[in-house]
């Protein structure tokens, strides 16, 4: 049932400073680009609605494009799409409330969720009637706060290992061997024996840097709360081995998850680390490859950051436009506009029913799917909008390690420090 509750009162001036602030740290891992803005009619019942999303690379012409008119029409509103870069989108959103303008739906990044909501200006999915029990707990959780959950995942993506399979047959390396951190160090080793590069990701000095590092972080056991423990220590110190006895190039101080790829589709490395939104560019690369999830220090898989967006509802003065703008997300994530969709952007469905869908299109998702069911959002466990506090004190001790500047264990506890600031 659709809440009649009064809208909540207008951020305060401070709020959406700070707001401002956690928002512009954290950068878009997929997607660019631009777009204006705009607000809807005040006819509930009809006219045209509002809607944000950080998709720029589809125009209206796109499936996606067409997907979005679609659930307009069948809502029986038009639906004015604006598409904006992920960290510009939160930060007019931001302005948005101020304004008293903000759209009707909106899709954002899962990480700014939680600022949103701590500016007041996102609605529960409970107060406008829309159901979440199907989807998978770990993938909600990135937008859940308090135990409330503020808005529908479009899907998730996530990182795995990429492998040459030339290069590790080359190597004497049984991919099936790679179970810990000891033994993918051991096949590193052997490659580089072997005369060929061992393995590439991004720890360039932006969120990019943390979203590639939580892998390794929580398979050691790591806090983001506790940035400085010995499970933080053993995981940066694993990188600058693999950096110092050249298993990793220094170039993964400047690596963006886009030129770590490119690294990795040179053929030369056995190991690349990057998503799910890489392979239709894997299969293009000219070479055969494999997938591994990326192995916990000790054993099984290490949980991995999620990405992926969120439909949300902003709260409106006119409580009573909440049902067509209800509507309109239930178009947007139905199963069967999911699958389509997330087929589309390579991301992996959220609910149990479409991954097998995807899997029986394409058997190549499969350890995708895997990857994502151990999978938690940055913001999850009750970090919130705190997460944007830790990430970058944890990227800058990434890089300050990496480039020889501290060890793991001064960077880390410089790190701690910062974020106990923040």
């Amino acid at each position: 049932m659709i809440s009649t509750r009064r809208a909540p009162l207008a951020p305060t001036r401070r709020t959406l400073i700070a707001a401002l602030a956690a928002v512009g740290t954290l950068a878009s891992l997929t997607a660019c680009g631009g777009g204006s803005d705009g607000s809807g009619s005040s006819d509930a019942s009809g006219g045209t609605y509002t809607f944000w999303d950080p998709y720029p690379q589809f125009d209206a012409s796109s499936p996606w494009g067409k997907l979005v008119t679609e659930c307009g029409t069948k809502a029986g509103v038009t639906l004015k799409r604006t598409a904006y870069d992920t960290t510009d989108l939160g930060n007019k959103a931001l302005l948005a409330a101020q304004q008293g303008n903000a759209p009707d739906v909106m899709l954002v990044d899962n990480p700014v969720v939680s600022t949103l909501v701590e500016a007041g200006i996102l609605n529960k999915t409970s107060d406008v009637g829309l159901d979440t029990k199907s989807i998978q707990k770990n993938i909600i959780g990135a937008g859940t706060i308090d135990d409330a959950s503020y808005g529908v995942p479009i899907g998730a993506n996530t990182l795995a290992l990429y492998y040459n399979k030339k290069v590790l047959s080359q190597a004497g390396v049984d991919p099936a061997s790679i179970k810990d951190w000891n033994s993918l160090t051991a096949a590193l080793q052997k490659v580089k024996a072997a005369g060929k590069k061992g393995i590439t990701f991004s720890a360039i000095n932006t969120e990019e840097g943390s979203f590639q590092f939580l892998p390794w972080f929580w398979g050691a056991g790591g806090d983001l709360t506790k940035l400085n423990s010995d499970e933080g220590v053993a995981a940066l110190s694993l990188w600058k081995q693999w950096v110092d006895e050249g298993y990793a190039p220094k170039s993964v101080l400047q690596n963006t998850q886009t030129t770590s790829w490119q690294e990795f589709a040179t053929g030369d490395y056995a190991f690349g680390e990057n998503g799910t939104w890489q392979l239709g560019n894997a299969d293009k690369a000219g070479f055969d490859y494999g997938i591994l999830n990326i192995p916990a220090k000790n054993g099984g898989s290490a949980p991995v950051p999620t990405g992926g967006e969120f439909v949300t509802v902003p709260v409106q003065d006119d409580t009573a436009r909440y049902d067509t703008s209800k509507k309109i997300v239930e178009c947007l994530t139905n199963d069967a506009n999911l699958l389509a969709t997330d087929t589309t952007l390579t991301y992996i469905a959220p609910t149990a029913a479409v991954q097998a869908e995807q899997v029986k299109a394409n058997p190549k998702l499969e350890p995708w799917v895997n990857a994502v069911a151990a999978a938690r959002g940055r913001t999850s466990g009750g970090l919130g909008s705190k997460y944007p506090t830790i990430s970058e004190p944890m990227w800058t001790a990434v890089q300050s390690a990496l480039s020889g500047g501290k060890s793991p264990q001064e960077a880390l506890e410089t790190a701690q420090s910062s974020a106990e600031k923040g």
